[in-house]
């Protein structure tokens, strides 16, 4: 038998089938302690081999550690776009979380290439925890430092002279000065924005040095890649947890989105964008490429090769992309060989 698991905040839609498709029992436990028993009782009773989950990194954590913990089950992460395609061959049945549940459960007996479930302990959760809280920040930055383009655009246009960007604290007193006197009610309310751009743009750099010196604790030559900086190398170890999930670089880049995708029809024989897999980790192999390509390096050689091939910018640049994920998925394994590390995953 096998099982699919579409997991929410307070519920876990679950569904079991046989090896044809067949559903034998779809139900709904509660995502809490008193559930997982229950689900753990329903794996044994029905002899299930193999369970897809969708969510296991979010609200689907505390089921994946259970079934992991039971013992001889494979546990695997379904991704949402997956369920989604599953979902559109069943034109008319809408969404519902019993038919998810029955999807990613097909899912799993079908798709044999699917990773084993995530689970970060220890310094890899601290890792993807602060590179996260980072992003979280940054983003928040980026939002707010837009609108307060915008107000400062308004109350003194020509500003941008003086404050070409607002994300360097030289930057944010030079415009805090320039409303100096301005008792209106804009320039009272983009001074309280520029006070929060501060103080965001201190948090940060506190939790870039965070990052840093628990990157440090970590033996991984990840950080003597070029182009790739601690928060890089934290956002990989945190995302990919034990890369022994994947059973060879090819996974990799297709849990990545680096693998492109055949699109051949007829006499045509060409590729197209993968815009699925992680995009956290495809953002970092991005900056990665785009960094290596902007200096003296192997990878602008290569991409420049690639270039002299006939390939357009972009198909040069994905073609690298993809390369550079095999040297993350050589480097990670090359960790493993220098130190001792368990299997943390299902």
């Amino acid at each position: 038998m096998l099982a699919g698991i579409d997991t929410h905040k307070d519920t876990l839609a679950v569904a079991v089938i046989d090896l044809a498709g067949r559903p034998v029992l779809v139900t709904e436990l509660a995502n809490t302690e008193a559930g997982f028993d229950a689900l753990e009782e329903l794996v044994k009773e029905h002899s299930v081999s193999r369970v897809g989950i969708e969510g296991s990194g979010n609200y689907g954590r505390g089921a994946a550690i259970r079934l992991v913990l039971i013992g001889g089950l494979e546990v695997v992460e379904v991704p949402p776009s997956l369920t989604a395609r599953e979902r559109s061959g069943r034109p008319g049945a809408g969404k519902t979380d019993p038919g998810d549940a029955v999807a990613i459960a097909r899912l799993t007996a079908r798709e044999t290439g699917l990773p084993p479930v995530r689970l970060a302990v220890g310094r890899t959760a601290d890792l993807r925890a602060l590179a996260d809280y980072r992003a979280q920040l940054v983003a928040e930055r980026t939002a707010l430092a837009s609108r307060t383009h915008a107000e400062l655009h308004g109350l003194m246009p020509g500003y941008q002279d003086r404050v070409p960007r607002l994300t360097a604290p030289t930057f944010i007193t030079t415009a805090t000065d320039l409303l100096a006197g301005d008792t209106s009610v804009r320039a009272t309310l983009t001074r309280r924005r520029l006070v929060r751009l501060a103080e965001l743009t201190a948090e940060i750099q506190e939790v870039h040095g965070l990052i840093t010196d628990a990157v440090k604790q970590v033996q991984t030559g990840l950080t003597d890649l070029y182009g790739l900086g601690p928060v890089s190398a934290a956002t990989i170890l945190g995302e990919v947890a034990d890369i022994r999930r994947y059973r060879s670089r090819h996974a990799f880049a297709a849990a990545n989105g680096t693998a492109p995708i055949p699109a051949s029809s007829g006499r045509t024989s060409r590729h197209r964008l993968n815009r699925s897999g992680n995009r956290q980790l495809n953002r970092v192999l991005y900056i990665m490429a785009i960094t290596q390509i902007r200096a003296d390096t192997e990878g602008r050689a290569y991409y420049l090769r690639k270039r002299a091939e006939g390939k357009t910018g972009r198909e040069a640049l994905r073609c690298l992309k993809r390369r550079l994920s095999d040297v993350v998925y050589r480097t990670l394994h090359e960790d493993l060989a220098t130190t001792a590390q368990p299997v943390i995953t299902g």
